[in-house]
């Protein structure tokens, strides 16, 4: 086990008698988002789908739990939801993971975070809806957290690099 594995696994124990003291939204996150990587780090088909399935908790939790909390933070633990249901969908290629994070996130999209839009995008590009992954795009594109880069080597966004719509859309962001 590598050192970088320990030290997660190390967090997470210090996160879990944190909660028992009492939980804040923040160390909700902060949870899920130990499980996300521990996930990513992964070989193990099973193990990653039992770490995900306890951040989905984690955060499903953190969402509803509150009664008040900045909006940031809100919007992150929807983020980070919304990661977690996009990787079951990696892991298990299965839509209705994708249309999940449809539904986490739609109604929050008049707040006009960036990267809602992009999870948006990659949502509707996996479940072969081209019209809605060119307007969640759009409007990605237009914001601070627009990623070239990313929008490049995204593998749920290949198939669209031969539209002239991509190819403007990128080629504005050039200049």
């Amino acid at each position: 086990m590598s050192d970088h594995i320990k030290s997660i696994i190390q967090r997470i124990g210090e996160t879990d008698q944190l909660y028992l003291q009492g939980n804040l939204p923040e160390l909700a996150l902060e949870r899920a988002d130990l499980r996300l990587q521990l996930v990513m780090q992964s070989q193990l088909r099973q193990e990653q789908i039992y770490f995900l399935q306890e951040a989905v908790v984690l955060l499903e939790q953190g969402r509803i739990e509150f009664e008040e909390m900045p909006l940031r933070l809100y919007a992150d633990l929807s983020l980070h939801l919304a990661k977690a249901y996009m990787i079951y969908f990696e892991i298990t290629r299965e839509a209705r993971f994708a249309t999940i994070t449809q539904q986490i996130l739609k109604p929050i999209t008049h707040h006009d975070f960036g990267d809602i839009y992009f999870f948006l995008a990659y949502a509707s590009a996996v479940k072969n809806e081209p019209s809605l992954t060119r307007h969640w795009l759009k409007k990605y594109s237009a914001t601070q957290a627009f990623d070239l880069g990313l929008l490049r080597e995204h593998s749920a966004f290949k198939e669209f690099h031969t539209a002239p719509w991509f190819s403007q859309m990128l080629q504005s962001k050039l200049h």
